[in-house]
């Protein structure tokens, strides 16, 4: 048995070249913002391309050079973890993580408020506590050395735990803020829609 798919016309978008220069000169008259960002912003992109050049330089010197800098791979595997970790921080800060919205278009003002509440406290608890942890686990690996480079691996881990404690301060001032407004972005988040543009 074969199916027959017919296909659909699809006439193409026409789009004047006045409506073209038009859309580039309103772009033109837009202003970069900078003030949108803050130090774990410019931290994690100082980390994002430090990065980018290890893994360039491993890939230049593995397949054009024939001959590979091993540490390379190591160092850019340990910059990934405060691209994650720092910039996990900026996702705080910006109410962008992941998030189940639905329970609060059901429930009534109040209990939906108790219930936000109550989810600003439990996340900034948990990252305060896991701060603790990669507290804990960095002075465990103290003076153990990296793979390749006899650089403390400890160094690393310090990193994690800075931000981690980022995420937990930057938890208090949502609270904070979502406290003094009187809602979050779980109760409303068409609210918060086009915030960080």
């Amino acid at each position: 048995m074969s199916a027959h798919v017919e296909s659909l016309p699809h006439a193409p978008i026409e789009v004047a070249p006045e409506e073209l220069v038009k859309s580039f000169e309103e772009a033109d008259h837009h202003a970069a913002d900078l003030s949108i960002y803050s130090a774990e912003d410019w931290l994690c992109l100082g980390f994002f391309w430090a990065m980018t050049t290890l893994v360039f330089l491993q890939f230049f010197t593995r397949y054009v050079m024939n001959d590979s800098f091993a540490w390379t791979e190591e160092l850019a595997v340990y910059c990934l973890i405060p691209v994650v970790f720092i910039g996990s921080a900026m996702c705080v800060r910006r109410s962008r993580h992941i998030q189940v919205n639905i329970l609060y278009r059901y429930l009534p003002h109040r209990p939906a408020r108790m219930l936000s509440t109550a989810v600003d406290v439990l996340r900034t608890l948990f990252f305060a506590y896991v701060a603790l942890l990669v507290a804990r686990f960095a002075v465990a690996v103290n003076n153990e050395p990296m793979t390749t480079i006899e650089w403390n691996k400890s160094h690393v881990y310090w990193i994690a735990f800075a931000g981690f404690v980022l995420m937990a301060l930057r938890s208090v001032q949502v609270t904070w803020l979502n406290w003094r407004q009187g809602y979050s972005i779980l109760e409303k988040p068409e609210a918060f829609d086009g915030v960080d543009e």
